[in-house]
């Protein structure tokens, strides 16, 4: 009997997983550029009015905290990518070393998701006819040969990320008139984290409303705690 060799899961679930991993690290991105960014901008206005220092503040806080998330990103992902490349490169060698016993590894694997030894071992001999290495990449190591992770576009998003988020609490604090600056800032600011709250929720299909809850009053605090800060070295006279 001709057995025609199941689709592999990995494939389509790593792929949908790669992308909500993205669009999850986008959102957390933006989150860290709102808070960061709010936190320093309020700080400085505890402190004093000066539009121009509030600038010079807030856009020191876009520029170091984009470029850290940028490298930050880069770095972790091109450790990632390595370690994807490198096991490739064993899975490889294996598969020439010894194709046997690699035949009857990704048959045990397939057998281990439900298919039965006889489907499994037919699945597995086509599987490799096909393509031995992509077979034991997208089964075994659960990785797409085609679609390693990439360091710079993992930076670039975090860069723009962060760099989005930020723009809201910089651009709240210096076009108001001095007067409503730090109210349209704060509720500006807690309105964008809860709308980043509540989407993150989403995308890990957790409950919207506590994530919601934590994340609006991390930056209510941070928004005190700095504010509370500039204020206190401005009546010091710092």
């Amino acid at each position: 009997m001709r057995v025609t060799a199941p689709p592999v899961p990995e494939a389509h679930g790593g792929a949908l997983g790669s992308r909500l991993n993205w669009l999850r690290a986008a959102v957390l991105g933006a989150n860290d550029g709102i808070v960061s960014t709010a936190g320093l901008v309020v700080g400085v206005a505890g402190a004093t009015e000066s539009q121009a220092a509030l600038l010079t503040a807030g856009l020191s806080g876009l520029l170091a905290g984009s470029l850290s998330m940028a490298v930050g990103e880069y770095v972790s992902v091109s450790v990632q990518r390595d370690s994807e490349t490198a096991a490739l490169a064993t899975e490889k060698r294996e598969l020439h070393e010894s194709p046997e016993d690699e035949l009857d590894e990704l048959t045990h694997l397939l057998t281990a998701r439900g298919l039965t030894p006889d489907v499994a071992r037919e699945a597995a001999v086509q599987l490799t006819e096909r393509d031995a290495l992509r077979a034991h990449a997208r089964v075994e190591l659960g990785i797409d040969p085609d679609d390693l992770t990439n360091p710079w576009h993992a930076a670039w998003a975090s860069f723009l990320a962060f760099t989005a988020g930020a723009l809201l609490p910089l651009l709240a604090i210096v076009l108001p008139p001095a007067s409503v600056r730090l109210w349209v800032t704060v509720g500006s600011v807690l309105a964008a984290l809860a709308l980043t709250g509540w989407w993150s929720a989403r995308l890990a299909a957790a409950p919207a409303p506590r994530a919601t809850l934590r994340t609006v009053a991390g930056g209510a605090l941070a928004m005190a705690v700095t504010y509370a800060a500039g204020s206190l070295l401005d009546a010091a006279g710092v």
